[in-house]
């Protein structure tokens, strides 16, 4: 796939694919990196007098009550002020009123691209019929939506099939940012993964595991790990159907998994650092506890390559923080090449400040990955 400055889009009509994928509460936009980082793509193409037509996933659409919160017409407003131009925003992703915008604006943002979900997942499952429908709006296809580059969907893969394709300025700045745990890779190499859930994950892990020297492992995936590993883990969520995988990793990989050897709990509304084998049935676990960040602080003094996936904890709470903030401390004026992947590790990053101890800030989640344990762009493959 070519470089969105190798190929003539001279007014054209573009199809641009991008990953406004962001997070909203309460109909505000927690963190817009997304939304900011896509802006020197959509110039180049304004640039050229082409007519832009601009597709985003937002969350997942599983029923009809998922439309209205993921509807792309906060971020379309955003996108509109950082970019200082009239955006037409359809909320539809189909018809008249969509193949008449491309037409007739500069900049259409057309509305959630998995609305298409409802329709038999036709989005997820890259539906010919859709793909070649959506092509026909176009005459150019510019895929800048690294997040999503994992996936096979219709409106990346599918679209790419029928019109002249090429990836955008994002995907440039990702392929060469994150180069440096792609290619030799200098050691010892050290991954941190935390997050919430191993679900989604456990596939990904298996070949990281091959790729690095050490997985330190927090979070809510942290539980899952210490549940294959034989402990109690009170009322904190876990994988369930997952603790098998786990655990036949730990037993294959026992020499580069690090699992916390402390958690912090809530139990009765008191907040505690406490080890492993005094959680009770009662305890939840929301953080890794001192003894842990110190042991991975050792672990990760020795690194040359680094990458971080997810936080410790809940560190939205300020009880719950230590775990997440004393691992971005202990990597400041490290002499190592750090990377953070992933909405949770990159927001986190931000909010607390820490900006300055990375060398890279990806906005790939599984797509970095994916494209760190298999050396390849999913979407890009032909």
């Amino acid at each position: 796939m070519k470089y969105i400055e190798d190929i003539n889009i001279d007014n054209k009509k573009v199809i641009l694919r991008l990953d406004l994928n962001v997070t909203i509460k309460d109909n505000v936009i927690m963190d817009d990196t997304k939304i900011v980082k896509a802006i020197p793509t959509i110039k180049y193409i304004l640039n050229k007098n082409c007519n832009v037509l601009i597709m985003s996933h937002l969350g997942k659409i599983k029923t009809d009550e998922d439309l209205e919160k993921n509807s792309l017409r906060i971020v379309s407003s955003r996108l509109e002020e950082l970019l200082g131009e009239k955006i037409n925003f359809i909320n539809k992703t189909r018809g008249n009123e969509l193949e008449t915008s491309i037409i007739q604006n500069r900049i259409t943002l057309m509305e959630n691209t998995r609305y298409e979900d409802l329709n038999n997942k036709a989005e997820s499952k890259c539906d010919d019929e859709l793909s070649k429908y959506w092509s026909s709006l176009g005459e150019v296809f510019i895929n800048d939506a690294f997040g999503t580059t994992h996936r096979k969907h219709a409106s990346n893969y599918g679209i790419k099939k029928y019109l002249p394709s090429a990836y955008g300025f994002l995907i440039n700045e990702e392929i060469i940012g994150l180069s440096p745990i792609i290619e030799n890779v200098e050691r010892p190499f050290v991954v941190v993964m935390g997050g919430a859930k191993v679900d989604d994950k456990v596939q990904l892990i298996s070949s990281l595991l091959d790729e690095c020297d050490y997985l330190l492992v927090g979070g809510g995936i942290a539980n899952t790990f210490l549940k294959a590993k034989g402990y109690n883990v009170g009322s904190s969520l876990y994988s369930v159907d997952y603790v098998a995988n786990i655990k036949e990793l730990v037993d294959k990989y026992n020499d580069k998994i690090w699992i916390p050897v402390d958690v912090v709990v809530k139990e009765d509304y008191e907040v505690k650092n406490i080890n492993l084998e005094e959680i009770k049935s009662n305890s939840t676990i929301y953080d890794i506890g001192k003894e842990t960040s110190d042991i991975y602080k050792e672990i990760l003094s020795k690194a040359n390559t680094i990458f971080v996936n997810g936080t410790m904890g809940l560190y939205e709470e300020a009880e719950y923080r230590n775990g997440t903030e004393s691992l971005y401390k202990n990597l400041d004026g490290l002499n190592a090449t750090i990377i953070a992947g992933g909405g949770d590790a990159v927001a986190s990053v931000k909010k607390l400040g820490y900006e300055n101890s990375f060398d890279f800030l990806s906005t790939g989640g599984g797509a970095t990955l994916e494209y760190i344990s298999d050396k390849k762009i999913s979407c890009f493959d032909e």
